[in-house]
């Protein structure tokens, strides 16, 4: 069997993405460690599990914020999508439309702290 354990995220800061990831997205911090040559190695990730983010820092420019080319590349699915998207707004989450409803479930495209947009959606429950 095969899952996939953690994906790499391209941040300009570790700092301000620990506290997006955390504060805004309510995500947990699994990893925080500084090598003694300085390389720090920051993952973050959904509290009950799953795969989570390496927060991998890049000077590319243009790199961050744009690491799907402009489209969605992350779906954050939650069983409460009224509850999350309550939350994360009042954390000054921005959402770049109301949410809609479509054959796959509740969703609305927000933005990360670089501008990338993500789905926040909640699938049917007859899935």
């Amino acid at each position: 069997m095969l899952r996939l354990s953690d994906v790499t995220y391209l941040v300009r800061d570790h700092d301000e993405a620990i506290t997006f990831f955390v504060d805004a997205l309510g995500f947990v911090l699994r990893q925080d460690e500084t090598s003694a040559s300085g390389w720090r190695r920051v993952v973050v990730g959904p509290a009950d599990g799953g795969t989570g983010l390496v927060l991998a820092l890049t000077g590319a420019a243009g790199a961050v914020g744009r690491q799907a080319g402009g489209e969605v590349a992350f779906f954050l699915e939650t069983d409460d999508f009224a509850a999350q998207h309550a939350r994360m707004t009042a954390a000054g989450v921005l959402f770049r439309e109301e949410p809609r409803h479509e054959e796959y479930g509740t969703v609305a495209i927000f933005e990360d702290l670089y501008g990338m947009p993500w789905d926040l959606i909640q699938p049917p429950t007859s899935r």
